[in-house]
């Protein structure tokens, strides 16, 4: 297979559910250049290098319209982008006062006093499952124990989950790549969703700010640290991201998660047997299916020579997560599911300065979920494999998890 046809083999959906053999055929050549203009690197140490390099750029605006590549998901020009979508110093700045209220070292205990409520709810979730022995593990656990934390965390009263779950669907398929498609109307609908929740994000943050509670936005709305007070219309962007950005992803690590385990009994065993195996487990779980695939959204700031090849000025560059946390260069036996894998330095949370905001929250969230799982269901069984897969290639998962079990433990 032609290097630049492989990118449009990892597009088709004909592939979501085994894309790994595309994966190993992208990383025979470290940086291919596709026939739309796209630089696709797959190989872990080229990866890696990018995600670090300041000469690479996260805002879309640094693209050359001549050097070809898909067109980019726009954002509304009422809003302005998400620190995910910018460039030092202005992305340093908004995500240093994001991260004020959420982790350290302004608010070091935040995700770790939340533990015993999390075990709480996902042992409610779980003592819910249907009695018949029949349980969708997307719908019935994966999907609704993220989305009630972050709910939870940013303070969004939890009955109006269903309102931006509509709205948090609209804006991820605006993101979804599908060659040959002309995606102007998608990306309509995913700028109409995104107004529509700012507009309601925008309300929910006045009333914390005449009411403040101890969730985050009540925190961003009334902290004055050094970088001064979050403006209101980038608080709003940030809410945005952070409810969908904080339940998209830990969907796909919860789901694939189980199915992992669940193709590998032994594995799954182990867990129920050794519970303290679960820190590792996540880990290996983030290298061999991360939740994010690749970033679709790099343009080069500058002439790159990357493995022998120089990548222009204003290139789109693609880097793809999963090929290189597969890279026999870098990971011995790639393709084997090894919880005890030693210097597992993955690629599953990016790397750099857009290293996963919520990667603290989301580990804590798959180990919880996934220890229940394994203690609480008897002789858990798939009910189909491989299961129907999400649409999108960039967040990829199962849309539905059937499994069986005999019983449900206490």
């Amino acid at each position: 297979m032609s290097s630049d046809t492989l990118v449009r083999q990892i597009l088709d959906y004909g592939n979501r559910a085994d894309p790994y053999p595309l994966y190993a055929e992208l990383r025979r050549t470290p940086v291919a250049r596709q026939q739309d203009g796209v630089y696709a690197v797959g190989t872990y140490w080229e990866v890696q290098r990018l995600l670090h390099d300041p000469r690479i750029s996260s805002d879309a605006r640094n693209r050359d319209p001549r050097a070809g590549g898909p067109p980019l998901p726009q954002e509304d020009d009422r809003l302005p982008p998400s620190f995910i979508r910018l460039d030092p110093p202005e992305h340093d700045r908004l995500r240093r006062m994001v991260n004020r209220p959420f982790g350290p070292p302004h608010s070091p205990r935040r995700i770790h006093d939340m533990r015993g409520e999390l075990s709480r709810i996902v042992t409610g979730l779980i003592d819910r499952f249907p009695g018949n022995g029949h349980v969708d593990i997307v719908d019935d656990l994966a999907y609704p124990f993220p989305v009630t934390v972050i709910c939870k965390v940013l303070g969004v009263p939890h009955e109006d989950e269903p309102r931006f779950h509509r709205w948090a669907q609209a804006i991820v398929a605006g993101l979804d790549i599908k060659p040959g498609e002309d995606p102007e109307e998608r990306i309509r609908v995913a700028q109409a969703a995104r107004m529509e929740l700012g507009s309601y994000l925008n309300d929910l943050i006045e009333e914390h700010r005449r009411a403040p509670g101890d969730d985050m936005f009540s925190a961003l709305v009334t902290d004055t640290g050094p970088d001064g007070r979050l403006p209101a219309i980038d608080l709003v962007v940030t809410g945005v991201l952070l409810l969908i950005a904080g339940h998209e992803t830990t969907v796909n690590l919860i789901a694939n998660g189980m199915l992992t385990l669940l193709r590998n009994p032994v594995q799954l065993k182990r867990l129920r047997e050794e519970p303290g195996l679960v820190v590792p487990l996540v880990e290996e779980l983030l290298r061999f299916e991360p939740p994010v695939q690749f970033v679709p959204s790099r343009t080069c700031l500058d002439d790159i020579e990357v493995a022998g090849t120089v990548i222009p000025k204003g290139a789109p560059i693609w880097l793809f997560l999963a090929a290189g946390n597969r890279d026999p260069e870098r990971f011995q036996r790639p393709d084997v599911f090894d919880p005890e894998r030693r210097d597992n330095q993955h690629l599953g949370f990016g790397s750099g300065i857009h290293y996963c905001f919520g990667a603290p929250l989301a580990r804590l969230e798959a180990q919880l979920a996934l220890t229940e799982l394994a203690r609480r269901l008897g002789d858990p069984q798939l009910v189909t494999d491989p299961p129907p897969y999400r649409t999108n290639p960039v967040l990829r998962g199962p849309r539905h998890l059937p499994v069986t079990f005999a019983d449900l433990m206490d």
